[in-house]
């Protein structure tokens, strides 16, 4: 009788992936020179959902049948949810400071740069297999609801939300991205290393001066990349 057992193997044991979660936010604002100032902590996010847009076919017709099909750009956006902000995130909701305690809305809103982190579980460690790192540059956030309602028997917290856009930015060998995701399952150990102690610094030990946070361009994580 002939072997009819597929090839192909589904539900292996340590393969059965999933994806959870959002920490270690940071913010990058913009500065006017077009770069980016040193990134700050953000507690207290509770979602960052990305909500990718275009990319849609337009079918092009010629001698009476469909010759070829057009994608549109795809551009990329986020919603960011949380229970507060870094002071520094307010001039990106264009809140400006007039004194101390006391600041105006309708103001510029600043562009900036954005990373976090989401875990990777699988069926054997859960949630220590892996993470990855959502790296975003040139994102400017819209105007949000702003609802207060009144303390009761059943209490909540408020949660601030803001709809981002996203501009790409030049990206060597590449069309203009967005963003960048690292996978720590993949990518070799040192060269994340590199990578997470650009983004998140690194504290000065003794007579070592440490460095901060700063917001890497895509140029210079494909330089990580490619070395050898």
């Amino acid at each position: 009788m002939p072997n009819t057992k597929p090839k192909l193997v589904w539900d292996k044991v340590g393969e059965k992936l999933w994806e959870t979660g959002v920490d270690r936010t940071v913010l990058f604002p913009m500065n006017s020179s077009g770069g980016y100032a040193a990134g700050v902590a953000w507690s207290g996010i509770t979602a960052i959902n990305e909500s990718p847009s275009g990319a849609e076919p337009t079918k092009i017709y010629a001698d009476n049948i469909v010759y070829g099909i057009l994608m549109s750009p795809e551009e990329d956006a986020l919603t960011i949810e949380a229970f507060t902000y870094p002071d520094e995130y307010a001039e990106c909701i264009g809140e400006a400071n007039v004194g101390t305690g006391a600041v105006i809305k309708q103001q510029s809103h600043k562009h900036f740069g954005l990373a976090y982190r989401t875990m990777i579980g699988n069926d054997t460690v859960g949630t220590d297999h892996g993470y990855k790192l959502h790296i975003f540059w040139d994102c400017i956030a819209g105007a949000s609801e702003d609802s207060n309602s009144t303390i009761n028997d059943s209490p909540e917290q408020k949660t601030f939300s803001w709809s981002v856009s996203t501009l790409p930015v030049a990206a060597t060998g590449f069309q203009p991205t967005a963003c960048m995701v690292i996978d720590s399952t993949t990518i070799p150990e040192g060269k994340l290393t590199q990578i997470e102690n650009l983004l998140y610094g690194v504290a000065g030990e003794g007579q070592a001066q440490g460095t901060d946070a700063s917001l890497p361009t895509f140029d210079q994580i494909k330089a990580i990349l490619d070395a050898t």
